[in-house]
């Protein structure tokens, strides 16, 4: 097995599990990046009380013209202004901020958290949290160090599928749990070969990510809500990772027949295996089953599948629940609503139809706002912590490190150092 190093806990450094911290009346937020995900959160906040947007951030002035017509449509003050590279410094460092919202590109998304936190704000940020195990740890050491939340922006958490599942084995629908599976296949060629403008770019930063790299990349939408049923580092914690990528074939093809064969993007030597399965064990003898594409004509699906010892979910192709002792039997779909309606999640019930109303389809991203904006100004501990964050974006690096080591076993560190198992389940404060 690969070993992966445990830095000590250095003196006054305490872990935040269950974290608490003042509560916030105003949450007054600056955002950083204001791309297509950043400038959605901004419609959503303007539904939740207590917010003010008070600094805009991006290299992009039409990113912040755009951001700026949203809060002057909304009724809002105008927020102040920064275009500069290092603008998002001087950002982190004003007074006046509780909130740093970042939505920039994966490199950047720990070194901002990091500074943010500490200059005393707290974070949320965009999924992956970090690339590397390196950034790991420095999300939670400054977490650690400064008592503030970093919260990675997970929505695939707050769907209903995934919470009333999830709702369901807390009340021990399913029995033990003793596998699960989670995914993000998505056939993102023509992202990915192309900026945020839809022109041709074989530059940017998506491409080369896929150039230089391998393993996966992208696994915390499959994975997140999976950990949250078997109660990662509540209970529970990764041992071990074995990744196996195919050879990559699917982006220099689509190349190839977009640009053709004499084109930059088809010359490009890419790494990332078309299809990554990687199996985690847990401390507990539960399986994880992850998988990632985005090279190939597949439909669209995060797989979210439950195989507990009463009883099996699972929301792709379609949404399906067998349980106990008929289990070989797929409920039909009046048992299906009946069931769901009868463990609707608490947040649904509270949330769920106005989420609706703003979001649509996108209702898990009005929830997920509106939860971290909730537990801030009620002084709760947010649904997803900085280990969950760190636990789930350090795939990126582990898988990558099994791949190229013949699909050897890969420690997966476990960040909370030794504190996994003093919180014994995942639960949401009210």
């Amino acid at each position: 097995m690969i070993k992966t190093q445990l830095p000590p806990r250095r003196e006054g450094q305490k872990n935040v599990l269950r974290l608490t911290c003042e509560p916030l009346k105003t949450v007054r937020v600056g955002m950083i990046g204001l791309g297509v995900r950043a400038t959605k959160a901004i419609n959503r906040f303007m539904y939740l009380d207590g917010v003010k947007i008070k600094a805009l951030c991006d290299i992009i002035p039409s990113n912040i013209e755009h951001s700026q017509s949203i809060l002057f449509n909304y009724n809002h003050k105008k927020a102040d202004e920064y275009t500069d590279k290092e603008g998002w410094k001087l950002l982190c460092q004003r007074p006046d901020i509780d909130l740093v919202y970042i939505s920039t590109d994966w490199l950047t998304h720990a070194p901002m958290a990091v500074y943010a936190m500490q200059h005393g704000k707290h974070v949320a940020l965009e999924v992956p949290a970090a690339t590397t195990l390196a950034e790991c740890w420095q999300l939670v050491d400054t977490a650690e160090q400064t008592q503030r939340h970093c919260m990675m922006l997970e929505n695939c958490c707050y769907d209903s599928f995934e919470l009333n599942t999830l709702h369901m084995a807390q009340q021990g629908v399913f029995g033990e749990i003793l596998h699960v599976e989670g995914a993000y296949i998505h056939d993102l060629r023509e992202r990915v070969l192309s900026n945020e403008f839809g022109k041709r770019h074989p530059s940017n930063w998506q491409t080369m990510y896929n150039v230089q790299h391998t393993g996966n990349p992208y696994p915390t939408h499959g994975l997140g809500p999976v950990c949250q049923l078997l109660n990662i580092h509540r209970g529970d914690k990764m041992n071990y990772l074995v990744s196996m990528s195919t050879k990559q074939y699917g982006m220099k093809q689509y190349a190839q027949e977009k640009f053709g064969p004499d084109s930059l993007e088809a010359s490009l030597d890419y790494r990332l295996g078309d299809m990554n399965s990687t199996l985690i064990r847990t401390q507990k003898g539960k399986t994880i089953l992850v998988q990632h594409n985005i090279s190939n004509p597949r439909p669209y699906t995060r797989i979210h599948l439950i195989n507990g010892s009463n009883g099996y979910a699972q929301k792709y192709p379609v949404e399906r629940i067998a349980l106990y002792p008929d289990s070989e039997n797929v409920l039909n779909e009046k048992q299906m609503s009946e069931l769901l309606q009868k463990y609707e999640h608490p947040f649904l019930k509270k949330m769920g139809r106005k989420a609706i109303e703003i979001c649509g389809e996108r209702a898990r991203d009005f929830l997920m706002d509106y939860r971290l904006i909730y537990c801030l100004q009620n002084g709760l501990p947010l649904d997803q912590d900085v280990y969950d964050a760190v636990e789930w974006s350090c795939l990126v690096e582990l898988t990558e490190m099994s791949v190229l080591n013949g699909s050897m076993p890969v420690e997966i560190p476990d960040f909370t150092r030794g504190d996994w198992d003093k919180v014994q389940e995942l639960s949401f404060a009210e």
